[in-house]
């Protein structure tokens, strides 16, 4: 505000005085005329012309060698109506045999500008012109010189009277008028620049409290306010601050109990089935041992509490991993580890669920070892959750997993090829106990919670867990993590968009159509041999 006060208002001081001082210079100039013209035209009474031409006319011999004389005694007495500092008075012949005569001397005539002395002398007509000149020898000036012609009847000749008025006087003036605008539009600027920063102070130190105050609401610290002093608008401003704040802070405190209370709630609940579950787990152990002693619909019905209960434990298992991420509690103990060992015994336990599902499971991995500071645990567990989520979904088709790294990564993708994802979904699949088809019966038991885990467990690491899907092409998860324990991600060594996926660039497709539009339209002229442009996209 204050830059663009100062700007503006110099544009507008500059302006002003640009404006004052040419009225003031052009007004000094034209009263100076003005007078120069009543002192010297014919047409005002007396004037300098009319006196010359009179002395003159008493001139009745043309040999008379009293014209030298007459013409001193005129330029003196002219000169001898003003006082010190008046014009400088030159009398110009026509003939070049008398001398030019001025005062107060002769080099005067220098000062008379050679198209005036043309308009004077040859046209005889009154003219005037500014010029700089020295006619006192006192160098050069700015200088007014009017010039008029004196014509004589009888012998004494024809003449050219000029005045050369130094300028000093309106100069001095102007000077003085653009110094006093200068001076004046200087101290209103520097004025008008002091109280806009006083008065943008006032405004904008409110709204900087109340944008520190924000940044540490934002950073935690819901008791911070803004003071408020006053009753104006930027008092209701910090009110008004002040009670979102409040509100705010109840209300965060309450969804914080909230959370805190449901954490509880799960931790407390799922430790506290662990000693019933025990119970019934050996109970139920007694019965699946015992299943081929009974009849087939107990032994049916021991087998189905077996599975359950191992699902049950699962679920509790998980609830009580994601009350710990919740709680912060989670812990990451990273070593060095070779992670080819980890895929291959992943496959292997989950092989016999893949050849149940009649799914074929394809493994990459390099023949050198790839060692990432990484939780072995951790990592078979996100691992795990991936295979059997990818053979869940894969419908009898075969899933490829690859392993790769570089410098700084190593990535896992496990690519299946069954119903994909629709657009969108591949966030939501991550979301807990979210499904893609809640219709379809699972075949691995999960607990909804897998993919949720290992998703806390990557951000564990530091790393990434992605998915990519399209409707009848399959889906790919991609596991990414840094070689070095703490370290930065900024690419990885996989693609997480399968290179066998049927994905056309937009702007491939929108030249092909702009390729195939052409075409079309140009067909009947060149009878179908179009050309099709190399950039299109289409082939063949």
């Amino acid at each position: 505000m204050v830059t663009y006060t100062l700007v503006s208002s110099s544009l507008l001081v500059g302006i002003f005085g640009i404006l004052v001082v040419t009225r003031t210079s052009s007004g000094l100039v034209a009263a100076r005329v003005k007078s120069a013209e009543a002192a010297l035209y014919p047409s005002k009474t007396p004037s300098g012309s009319s006196y010359a031409l009179s002395q003159i006319e008493q001139i009745t011999q043309p040999d008379s060698t009293r014209i030298p004389q007459t013409l001193n005694a005129i330029v003196t007495q002219l000169a001898a109506l003003y006082a010190q500092g008046g014009p400088s008075v030159v009398i110009v012949p026509e003939e070049p045999d008398i001398a030019t005569v001025g005062w107060p001397a002769n080099n005067a005539a220098d000062a008379i500008p050679a198209d005036l002395q043309h308009v004077v002398a040859q046209l005889h007509e009154s003219a005037h012109e500014f010029v700089l000149a020295n006619p006192d020898g006192h160098g050069r000036r700015p200088c007014l010189v009017v010039g008029t012609p004196v014509l004589s009847t009888t012998h004494g000749g024809n003449y050219a009277l000029y005045y050369v008025y130094p300028l000093d006087a309106e100069t001095q003036a102007v000077n003085l008028t653009r110094n006093t605008v200068i001076l004046i539009g200087g101290a209103l600027v520097g004025l008008l620049a002091i109280i806009v920063w006083l008065v943008t102070r006032l405004v904008v130190r409110p709204v900087r409290l109340a944008a520190r105050t924000a940044q540490r609401l934002s950073a935690g610290l819901l008791d911070q306010r803004m003071e408020v002093s006053g009753e104006d608008d930027l008092a209701l401003l910090g009110a008004s601050f002040n009670q979102m704040a409040a509100n705010l802070q109840r209300q965060i405190q309450r969804l914080e109990e909230m959370s805190r209370l449901q954490r509880r709630f799960t931790s407390d609940v799922s430790h506290e089935l662990r000693t019933p579950l025990t119970t019934v787990r050996m109970a139920a152990d007694l019965l699946f041992s015992s299943r081929d002693e009974l009849d087939p619909l107990m032994a049916r019905s021991a087998e189905l509490l077996n599975a359950e209960l191992d699902r049950f434990e699962e679920l509790l298992t998980d609830l009580l991993e994601i009350s710990r991420f919740d709680a912060g509690f989670a812990n990451l103990d990273a070593e060095p580890t070779n992670l080819v060992p980890i895929v291959t015994r992943v496959v292997e336990r989950l092989r016999p669920l893949a050849v149940n599902a009649d799914v074929e499971v394809t493994v990459h991995v390099p023949d050198e070892p790839v060692i990432a500071d990484v939780d072995p645990r951790r990592a078979e567990r996100i691992l795990r959750n991936l295979v059997g989520n990818a053979v869940e979904h894969a419908e009898g088709r075969p899933i490829v997993i690859t392993l790769g790294a570089d410098e700084t990564a190593v990535a896992i993708t496990v690519r299946d090829h069954g119903i994909g994802l629709r657009p969108g979904e591949e966030k939501l699949v991550f979301n807990r106990f979210w499904r893609a088809d809640p219709s379809r019966a699972r075949q691995t038991g999960g607990t909804g919670l897998g993919l949720s885990i290992s998703l806390e467990d990557a951000r564990l690491h530091g790393g990434w867990l992605e998915a990519w899907g399209a409707p009848g092409q399959g889906a790919q998860f991609r596991l990414v993590l840094p070689v070095r324990a703490g370290g930065r991600l900024v690419s990885a060594p996989l693609p997480l968009v399968p290179v066998d996926a049927d994905v056309v660039p937009k702007a491939l497709t929108a030249r092909a159509m702009r390729a195939l539009t052409a075409i079309a339209t140009d067909a009947s002229s060149n009878d179908g041999k179009q050309p099709v442009p190399a950039d299109s996209g289409i082939e063949g």
